[in-house]
Order: C-alpha cells, then structure tokens, then sequence
C-alpha cells in the first residue's frame, strides 16, 4: 500500500451551477466552488494552506484565487499543467503534501469556460503531422481508436447507445445535470455523427463551471487509498503503438491494485472517465469490472447503472473529470465503501482509489 494512504481525506466539495454560458469569469467560478468546498468541510478559506488546480491556460491561477478567498499565508501552490490526466492524480499530490507535513487544509479546483470560453475541441491533441491523417483535434483521434475497439470487441451502435441513454437515465434525478432527457435508440442513431463512430451523443459536454474539493489530513471524510498515474504507447501515440486502443486503462489498472492492495469485486461504485462513450466499456474492461465476453449483453441490459450515477461527463457536465470525483464523495458519504475514479489523456491517465 502507498505510504500515504488513509491519511488525507475529501473532507469538502463545492461546484457552481453548470451552463453554457456562465456569464462570469473564471475567477469567479473557481472562487464559489472553493467557498463551497471549505463550507461543505466546516472551515474557514482562511484555514487553507495549499492550493493546486490543473489547466490547459484557460483558468484562473491558484495565487489569483487565495487571494480572493482571503489566504494571507499561502504555504505550498502549483498551478498543474495538464487535462484529463489530472482529474484523480491531483489526489495523490495533495495526498502527498499531507504525509510529507507540508500541508493540512488543500483546495484543489477546476474551473473553466469550456463552452462560452476556450473550448475542448480546440486543444492540440500533438504532433503537427497528425493533420496529414485528418486528426485534427482529439475527437477524430479518438474516433479512430474506437473504430478499432469495436471492430475488436463486437460492440456496435447499440451499445454505444446503451452507455449514453443510461448516463441520461442517471442524470434524470440529478438537478446540476445538462442533459436529463431520455435518449431513445431511434433518436440516438439519428444524430449525426462528428467522426465515425462517434455521434454528437457519444462525445461529452463542453461546460461553463467551477469543481473544487477540500483535502485535509485533519477532518473526516472519505478516505484516499491509493492513487497511480501512468501510461504508454496506444492511442495518443498511434504511429508507436502496438495497440491503437490502449487507453490509460491498461497500463494504470494493474498498478493501482497492487497499490493499493485491493481487488475489483472491492469496488461499489465506478466513476470513469468519460469523455467518450465507448472509454466507458474499455475502462470497465481494462479495471477488471468486466470481461471482454460479457461487455455486450452487460450493456445492454443496462448492468452498468451503478457505473457514474450522477450521469458523468456525458450527461451531468464537464469539469475536466473533477466533477466526478466530487460525485465519488457524495456516493461514500451515503453508501458504499470503496469508489474508483479515473483519468483520461489517452494513452496517459491516473486512477485513484477513495475508501469509507
């Protein structure tokens, strides 16, 4: 087990209403989320010794934002540059501050403008000849790592669908969610497509919105028991890989059991990155939830409702993948003991454990 397990908690989590167009700077979303964090954990801003956020130069910098929440003695910050990839790592990094003493109360954030500001899609998914390939951008990317997926796996449409129409399903109860209605398969199949195979529906939301999480080593709350980062050529780095659908899953998954000291059957509620509808059956797959053999029927008789029950980055929003760990909180803080979280780039990504 990882030296610092059990000994930092999510005591906190706060997050601004989700939109398309906020009307407000990030500043401004980063600052309610972080306010709402401390309230959620009992604390005063002014009790915060750390801040760290994750950005791809659209957000507001953690100096900005002690500021505005009146730190006056900020102790160890770092404005972490990276995407998805950060959404549980940025655990283990408070996590760590906490077991080195260099912290006892971190703010970690996300904020940003997806929708109305910089958006998602825009973002450089590498080497400028991808575009030679048509990849410009990290849909068709991706797209193109599915195509292969599905080919392999014998998931089709339908079970594309399945994913999808169930995050709308889990949403429906959820009031910060976007999209709550329910998603017919007829409808599904008529949406049109952004690259082959992935339709409109199949990709997640661009987001207006402010995430935040109060870590502390002092107060209660569920707990952080391991958390790992890595990856390796696939489909981020197609032109080395041995494996055009590798995601992070299946280099990260087997070292955060052996970190964790843990097995999948532990797991009461999965929270998986998804930015893509079919990240959700490789996740399930590659984490041991799932085998290859049962992914289809799995799907669809919608045996995955326990999987991002507040509708995920499909159907509740976009918050770089930190409001699924904000989700992860509240599902162990009324059932269940053990949730698993996750963080896509690609090929590159992090997984992290949170125990009751």
């Amino acid at each position: 087990m990882q030296p610092f397990a059990g000994r930092a908690a999510v005591a906190g989590i706060g997050m601004t209403a989700l939109s398309r167009e906020s009307g407000r700077s990030e500043l401004e979303l980063a600052t309610e989320a972080c306010r709402a964090a401390c309230a959620d954990a009992g604390i005063a801003p002014r009790e915060v010794d750390a801040v760290l956020s994750y950005h791809l130069n659209d957000s507001a910098p953690v100096v900005q934002v002690a500021r505005a929440l009146g730190v006056e003695r900020l102790g160890w910050h770092n404005d972490i540059a990276g995407g998805g990839t950060q959404a549980a790592s940025i655990l283990g990094d408070a996590a760590m501050l906490v077991h080195c003493g260099l912290a006892r109360n971190i703010l970690v954030y996300r904020a940003l403008n997806g929708r109305s500001g910089r958006r998602m899609n825009t973002v450089s998914t590498g080497p400028q000849e991808r575009y030679t390939y048509g990849l410009a951008g990290p849909v068709p990317l991706f797209a193109l790592a599915a195509t292969r997926y599905l080919h392999e796996t014998g998931l089709t449409a339908e079970h594309l669908h399945a994913v999808v129409a169930q995050s709308r399903q889990n949403a429906k109860a959820n009031p910060r969610a976007l999209r709550r209605e329910p998603l017919e398969l007829a409808d599904y199949l008529s949406r049109p497509y952004v690259c082959t195979p992935l339709r409109t529906a199949d990709c997640c939301q661009e987001t207006d919105g402010a995430c935040a999480l109060l870590v502390s080593g002092v107060l209660d709350g569920p707990r952080v028991r391991a958390v790992v980062r890595g990856g390796g050529p696939g489909c981020s780095s197609m032109d080395r890989a041995p494996d055009v659908t590798a995601v992070f899953s299946a280099y990260v998954a087997p070292m955060l059991w052996e970190a964790s000291g843990m097995r999948p059957s532990d797991v009461d509620v999965a929270l998986p990155y998804d930015a893509y509808s079919w990240l959700v059956p490789r996740q399930l797959e590659d984490f041991g939830l799932v085998t290859r053999e049962e992914l289809g029927a799995y799907l669809l008789e919608r045996r995955h409702a326990w999987v991002n029950p507040h509708g995920g980055l499909l159907s509740e929003g976009y918050v770089h993948g930190l409001n699924n760990v904000a989700q992860a909180v509240r599902e162990l803080r009324s059932a269940g003991e053990v949730a698993l979280v996750t963080g896509f780039g690609g090929s590159y990504g992090s997984a992290a454990l949170l125990v009751r």
